[in-house]
């Protein structure tokens, strides 16, 4: 994955409209990326410093586990420019 600058990141994911999980719900989501994350390992896949902080930057927003992949990829698409350091 492409070098991001995270504080960009932050501020696009904080914009966006969504709904929001609850403080339960994101505590439950922590655990769940956690365990994604131990999987990711286990099979030789750690992602990267920069990976996790995405993650992170995501659940301290509260989005969704179902939309953190649409986000990621929306970085991505043509004719969008990913936050860049």
């Amino acid at each position: 994955m492409a070098h991001i600058d995270l504080e960009a990141f932050r501020e696009r994911v904080r914009a966006m409209a969504f709904e929001r999980g609850t403080p339960d719900q994101v505590a439950l989501w922590r655990e769940d990326v956690a365990d994604a994350r131990a999987n990711l390992v286990i099979e030789d896949m750690t992602p990267s410093n920069d990976d996790d902080a995405m993650f992170s930057i995501m659940l301290d927003e509260g989005v969704p586990p179902s939309l953190m992949a649409s986000i990621i990829l929306g970085l991505y698409e043509p004719g969008s420019s990913p936050p860049a350091a």
